[in-house]
């Protein structure tokens, strides 16, 4: 090591360099302590925050972003025990019982996960918009024994014969059992007393499976505990009470579920809910319902950033956080442009992580480390490994990164041989992300180990030619993938969307990447496409993009 990088080791009191482990700088006190109380339940926890609230019965909780139908906190609290009830009493769900939930977001949405949380049931939550052959894996695969469904979904599960309970009753539907309607006729019903330990599955969320096929995440209640008290610590350090949030990430994804289904609730905030998000929709709730926060991800700030206006009043944003996937530093620097007077925030997690592990405190941090994706959060430490000889990386040393704490995941349901190979004898989960620290103890994310191009043995970052790609003024997305080649293994392959009216060619794509990056980073394959596959939280399926490669090399066979 020369001594400018003993220089900047020193400076990172984050970096402990005798074990090569970085610490989180926040130390949680007081209120914001992470429970240690063995005997504690995700939702009992949940609910006696809302206690210590200023007037719980007028502070309003949830809105709903179509109606503006609100929900006030007292209201929330009443529900969630009454469905509860109704659950424990109707329907027989008892502790350890997994429910199956398939809705799009709504206010109804916590609700339904912290009444099963609070009789010791298991939430695993489904997207929408999966396939009826997806879905009845996932409720094979989870064990789950009741399912709650919205009525436009139910088709999709005739098949698994599983019993199941509508959100909310269609007028024509006189047969079927409702959400509502359990809460309506549990209102003064009791709970028993149900134990539950921390160390007891509370939630089961199938990861992504952006790169292979998807695996239940088992998380306990500690996790999400853990996760909870650290949300409810940055909303109370960055947000004012009067803030109003915006929510159009799905609740089904860790994002979603962590932020606006449990932590969130904690610091008494308020939530407009979408069902689903649509760019045109979220204009017009940020100006209607004067929205300040708005958790998001990179596909829509690129929205935001290509948005050419439309008479829509967006003054009242203070806050935008990214998450779920890297955002580029040509992505923020366009948004801080645009939107000077916005902190832009973004941010690092995974579902095995309850969904963060860093974030940025101040916008003027994040903006003087534009790629950066924050410091580690309260509770976490972190080590980068060289993913071949598996040394421990100092700051600037790219590696996998290696994070720890107790809101990392208790395994993958059903699978022992890739637990094994995530989560490590000491603890130390493998996030499959090549990244580095900075000498402050800040995060890059440089891209996912598996989706690195290997081209003549040279290793290209896909994320790092999209974030060029999206900085010209004709490209409105792009996606790289590796191509199969004889002579060099794999080569750069770009999928555009094009502008609309561009005359944008092959070449000038390729002669574009061509005069800003090393010559074994040139992009030797370029394909127009309408629309980039993406994964509801906004991560590139580049599964799917390289199957459409090879599909089209066989066509043409």
């Amino acid at each position: 090591m020369n001594t400018f990088q003993d220089q900047r080791v020193n400076r990172n009191r984050s970096y402990d360099p005798r074990t090569g482990i970085y610490h989180s700088l926040i130390k949680l006190k007081g209120k914001h302590k992470i429970p240690t109380s063995p005997q504690l339940n995700t939702a009992s926890f949940v609910l006696s925050q809302f206690s210590k609230m200023q007037s719980p019965e007028s502070r309003v909780a949830l809105i709903d972003s179509a109606t503006s139908h609100r929900i006030t906190y007292s209201q929330l609290n009443r529900s969630i025990h009454s469905l509860a009830a109704g659950l424990y009493y109707g329907l027989g769900v008892r502790k350890g019982d997994v429910v199956f939930l398939l809705s799009p977001n709504s206010t109804l949405y916590p609700t339904i996960c912290l009444a099963i949380l609070l009789i010791g049931g298991v939430v695993t939550t489904a997207n929408p918009v999966s396939s009826e052959t997806e879905l009845t894996k996932q409720v094979l695969d989870s064990g789950a024994k009741l399912a709650i469904a919205a009525h436009e979904e139910l088709h999709k599960l005739v098949s698994t014969r599983i019993p199941t309970l509508v959100t909310a009753r269609e007028p024509s539907s006189d047969d079927e059992l409702s959400v509502e309607e359990l809460i309506d006729c549990c209102d003064s019903m009791l709970l028993p007393d149900i134990r539950t330990d921390q160390s007891d599955t509370a939630a089961i969320l199938y990861s992504s499976g952006t790169t292979g096929i998807s695996k239940g995440v088992i998380l306990t209640h500690r996790n999400l505990l853990s996760m909870i008290t650290i949300l409810k610590w940055a909303a109370d350090k960055t947000s004012a009470k009067d803030d109003i949030f915006l929510c159009f990430i799905p609740m089904f994804h860790i994002y979603g579920l962590a932020f606006f289904g449990l932590g969130l609730l904690c610091a008494g905030t308020t939530t407009v809910l979408m069902k689903r998000f649509d760019f045109q929709g979220m204009l017009e709730a940020i100006q209607t319902y004067k929205v300040s926060n708005i958790p998001a991800v990179p596909p829509v700030i690129l929205s935001l950033v290509k948005y050419n206006g439309g008479g829509y009043d967006l003054s009242s944003l203070r806050n935008v956080g990214s998450g779920a996937a890297p955002l580029s530093k040509h992505l923020a620097q366009g948004f801080r442009a645009k939107f000077p007077w916005v902190e832009l925030k973004p941010g690092y997690g995974l579902t095995e992580s309850c969904g963060a592990a860093c974030f940025f405190v101040t916008g003027e941090e994040a903006k003087a480390r534009s790629a950066a994706s924050g410091g580690l959060l309260p509770s976490f430490s972190a080590k980068v490994v060289d993913p071949v000889t598996r040394v421990v990386m100092g700051p600037y040393g790219e590696g996998e990164l290696w994070l720890k704490g107790p809101a990392v995941m208790k395994g993958y349901l059903g699978n022992e041989a890739a637990t094994s190979e995530t989560i490590d004898s000491d603890g130390w989960l493998r996030t499959g992300d090549l990244c580095y620290f900075d000498e402050d103890g800040y995060l890059f994310v440089v891209d996912r180990i598996k989706e690195l191009i290997k081209y003549n043995g040279y290793q290209v970052a896909p994320a790092e030619l999209e974030a060029i790609l999206l900085n010209h003024p004709h490209i409105l997305d792009a996606a790289v993938i590796p191509f199969e080649d004889e002579e060099a293994g794999e080569v750069p392959m770009a999928y555009i969307v094009g502008a609309k009216g561009s005359e944008l060619s092959e070449d000038q794509v390729i002669q574009y990447i061509a005069g800003q990056v090393a010559p074994h980073k040139k992009i030797r394959r370029v394909a127009f496409i309408d629309e980039i596959p993406k994964s509801v939280a906004g991560k590139i399926l580049r599964k799917d993009l390289v199957a459409r490669s090879k599909q089209n090399i066989r066509s043409k066979l």
